[in-house]
This record gives structure tokens, sequence and C-alpha cells, in this order.
């Protein structure tokens, strides 16, 4: 049964706009493009997926999403982003997709193991839902929805337990992903700690800048995506 994962990416000079307060807008930017990068490599090279579609409004997104031979989407204005995934899915339904796994773009620590682990969880079902949470327990990290548009989605805070209870009352199979690489995900300076943590071993030591720090997981995140 064919899996398409779905990659919705914010134009990458506004990317990580809430921590622009401790990182500079060239940080955040190269964090998005070489993140946007290893989730297309590991897409790729993950053997059950039948292919990738990038959704976005950045041109330099598009372009670098179709040198990994993803499909693209063109978006304009401000989508918001549960729309913009619900047209995905009717583009993927029209293409006979059996499955849609909708993967954020701010988790550089995912593994091709992440991904056909939730393929995996899905079994033989024909409808199921497996879902991965993040750190908190609060938002969606990646979501495989099969067949597509059997979930009305629903992203944003809190979103982790809107899509396991829509799930359940739906009635379908439903499976939890818990996984150490897809629950650390970007969006508010405590997580630059909790990345550090999960990284080194250790806080951030004192009179160490958040931005600083981010340079080390930068340089680690780079080290561990060349392998």
């Amino acid at each position: 049964m064919s899996v398409w994962v779905v990659l919705p990416v914010k134009p990458l000079n506004r990317a990580k706009s809430r921590l622009a307060d401790v990182l500079s807008a060239d940080q955040r930017q190269r964090f998005a493009e070489m993140t946007l990068r290893h989730i297309l490599e590991t897409t790729r090279s993950a053997r059950q997926v039948t292919g990738t579609l990038v959704i976005s409004r950045d041109n330099k997104v598009l372009s670098i999403a179709r040198d990994f031979g993803a499909r693209t989407v063109q978006e304009s204005g401000q989508p918001a982003l549960n729309p913009a995934l619900m047209r995905a899915t009717q583009l993927l339904a029209s293409w006979n997709a059996g499955s849609i796994l909708v993967l954020p773009a701010d988790v550089p620590l995912i593994g091709i193991d992440d991904v056909t682990d939730m393929i995996r969880l899905a079994g033989t079902h024909e409808q199921c839902v497996v879902i991965a949470t993040d750190r908190l327990h609060d938002g969606t990290n990646a979501l495989l929805v099969r067949p597509p548009g059997l979930l009305e989605y629903d992203y944003g805070p809190g979103s982790y337990q809107r899509h396991l209870d829509q799930a359940h009352v739906l009635g379908v199979h439903v499976a939890e992903y818990h996984s150490h690489n897809l629950q650390y995900d970007l969006d508010i300076p405590e997580d630059i700690d909790a990345f550090y943590q999960a990284v080194f071993g250790r806080t951030v030591p004192d009179g160490v800048s958040l931005a600083e720090a981010f340079d080390e997981l930068q340089s680690a995140f780079e080290r561990r995506m060349m392998g």
C-alpha cells in the first residue's frame, strides 16, 4: 500500500520566528534549511515511502525539494496549516495514495527507522492512525493516516490529544509511536536546552548563551547528518 510523506515548510527566512529573541535570523534559517534537507534525504532513503510532497510558498524550499526528487505544491498568501494539509491530502488521494505520513520540518534527529517504524505500526489495517507526540505530550510530531482524509487535521497546541480523541471516536486502529528522535522539535527557547541535554547529556553550561549553545547544536546536527 503506497505511503506518501507530506512535509509543510514555512519560508526559510521566516523560520522559527518565536526564537527571534535568542537566535539570529541567519541561525534560524540555517537550521531550517539543514533540517529540510535531512528530512528529505531520510524520506527518500526509506524504501517503504512512495514519495514526498512538499508544500510551501518559498521557491527556494520547493527547489530544494525537487533536488531530492520530491513533488511540490506552491502555496500563496499565508495559508493556515490545517487547510493546506487538507489540500495536499486531496491531491494525494487523487493520486491513489494509500496512506499519508505528515512530518514537521523541525525534527533534526529523525531517522529512517522512525519513518519505517511508523509505517510498520500501521500494519495491514485498512483504517488506522499512527501518531507520535513531542516531549511535552502536547503537539503532533508525526501523523500517519490511512486512508487519506480519514482524520480531520487539527494541528496547534494540544493537537496530540485531539488527534487521538478523533481517531478513537472513529473506532479505527490507533497506534502511538514513542520516539526519542521525534519528540524533540524546536519552537521555543526552552527547546534549545532540551535539545542540548538530548545531544550532549547535560544542560547548557552557566555563562553560555542560548545562541552559543545553539551553534554547538547546529555543528552536532551537521556532523550527525553527514554520518
